[in-house]
């Protein structure tokens, strides 16, 4: 049995964005030798997200329009958390797009459907976070 751990750090320069990290999470594989086996990937912060969808534009904008109707920003002074922060809307469209995602690993590559690629959403930028890859699994050889 192979375990491989990795952290990985992102930087969005803006409030919220969604980052394509499937790149990263291939890179990760590669170096873990795993070829049947299980990746976790998730946020290591209460402000961040890592889901699995589509890597399409219009998407992504109708994420941003739909957490802000769920979950608005402003006014600021409308939640309770906001004593002193400004960021309780981060924490609750972390809380709808999710922590984490385990994906599959068969003959060495991620078992994907169509279209699906891996995101980190980032709610509160403007500063390094970090992802974490967790892999495990058996080797080629085994």
């Amino acid at each position: 049995m192979i375990s491989f751990r990795k952290e990985l750090s992102f930087e969005v320069p803006s409030r919220r964005g969604f980052l394509n990290i499937t790149p990263e999470v291939d890179r990760c594989l590669v170096e873990s030798g795993v070829a049947e086996g299980l990746v976790l990937v998730n946020a290591m912060h209460i402000t961040a997200s890592v889901f699995i969808n589509d890597d399409e534009s219009g998407l992504h904008h109708d994420y941003e329009l739909w957490l802000e109707k769920l979950a608005p920003h402003e006014p600021v002074a409308g939640y309770r958390h906001n004593v002193g922060e400004d960021n309780a809307d981060a924490h609750m469209k972390r809380q709808i797009m999710g922590r984490e995602v385990v994906v599959a690993i068969t003959e060495g590559r991620l078992d994907f459907g169509p279209w699906e690629q891996v995101f980190y959403g980032e709610f509160d930028g403007r500063r390094r976070k970090r992802v974490l890859v967790k892999i495990i699994g058996e080797g080629a050889s085994c």
